[in-house]
């Protein structure tokens, strides 16, 4: 039934839109989600899955900052077939009505093909996330994710295997020109995107003169991103109609309608969960209450309000 929070979205119907961005919950066996009820989530993204097993970057692979979070974890995950064959049963099974995506990594346009293929064909899915904007592996990643005709290449060739199930392409920030790369995904038939994955960033420990994660460089994250991601979101908001699924330093409510205003139909929370694992039915259940006193009549009327009003000036 909809609600004032319902938002829907291609492959997704979501009771409120709050989303955990990819890998914060693993494929729903974290301890953190084992301990928790995720249908208080709007939809689940479970972590990216590419080809083969990967073990992931050297450790540490996460270090808080004052504020914001550097990561470079590089990945980990068990392989398409383990996922297809063993996380995905069990996550259904437990939760069957919950929308849950897939996020999909590679080295080649071939890995991505063939992982989103076997992640469709599994029937377990709701929708697909392209993760072609991670800064934390050295081949693929973010390389997939700079370049517009790559972009659209990639993102045609996955839509080719993919039959009916919806496909988000995951954006970089770490271009020049973002735009260039959603109209990119557009052309190659993406049914929406998410945005924006992580800056790429480093952080020196003036006393060890060491980086403070293993790999060097890794992503930045947390609410030191806010401004850039609902930049970003407002600028690609403006150049297509393709729903967008905001993401970037989300912590409170007046965050989440702030994505909105931006142009955003969806929100994904990533850093925040390092405070409050529970940080998105915490948001889910104040958002109602600052919509009254914000006189925002339901989220769907005001993502429609914006989007018009984006129309009308251009």
């Amino acid at each position: 039934m909809d609600t004032r929070l319902t938002v829907n979205l291609p492959g997704l119907t979501m009771k409120n839109p709050l989303m955990p961005g990819s890998g914060t919950f693993g494929f729903g066996d974290t301890p953190a989600a084992e301990k928790m009820d995720l249908n208080g989530l709007g939809a689940l993204v479970i972590k990216t899955t590419t080809p083969q097993a990967r073990k992931g970057n050297p450790q540490p692979q996460i270090a808080m900052l004052k504020n914001g979070v550097i990561n470079s974890v590089g990945l980990t995950n068990p392989g398409v077939d383990a996922v297809v064959n063993e996380k995905l049963p069990h996550l259904r099974q437990k939760y069957p009505d919950l929308p849950i995506v897939g996020s999909i990594g590679g080295s080649s346009v071939a890995d991505y093909q063939g992982v989103a293929q076997k992640l469709a064909d599994s029937n377990m899915l709701n929708a697909l996330e392209l993760n072609i904007s991670c800064p934390n592996v050295q081949e693929g990643g973010m390389a997939f994710g700079t370049n517009p005709q790559t972009v659209e290449e990639v993102t045609r060739k996955v839509k080719a295997v993919t039959g009916s199930i919806p496909v988000y392409v995951k954006l970089s920030p770490n271009v020049t020109d973002i735009t260039a790369i959603a109209k990119a995904a557009e052309r190659g038939r993406a049914d929406g995107l998410t945005m924006i994955n992580t800056l790429l960033g480093l952080h020196i420990d003036v006393e060890t003169r060491q980086s403070v994660i293993g790999n060097g460089m890794g992503g930045l994250s947390g609410a030191i991103l806010k401004p850039l991601a609902v930049r970003m979101i407002y600028q690609v908001a403006h150049v297509t109609d393709l729903p967008i699924i905001g993401i970037g330093g989300v912590e409170t409510v007046d965050d989440v309608l702030e994505m909105f205003l931006a142009g955003a139909s969806a929100v994904g929370v990533g850093a925040a969960h390092f405070d409050d694992m529970e940080v998105i039915p915490h948001l889910a259940a104040q958002l109602e209450q600052r919509m009254d006193e914000l006189n925002i009549e339901s989220l769907e009327e005001l993502r429609k309000e914006v989007r018009n009003e984006f129309r009308n000036e251009d």
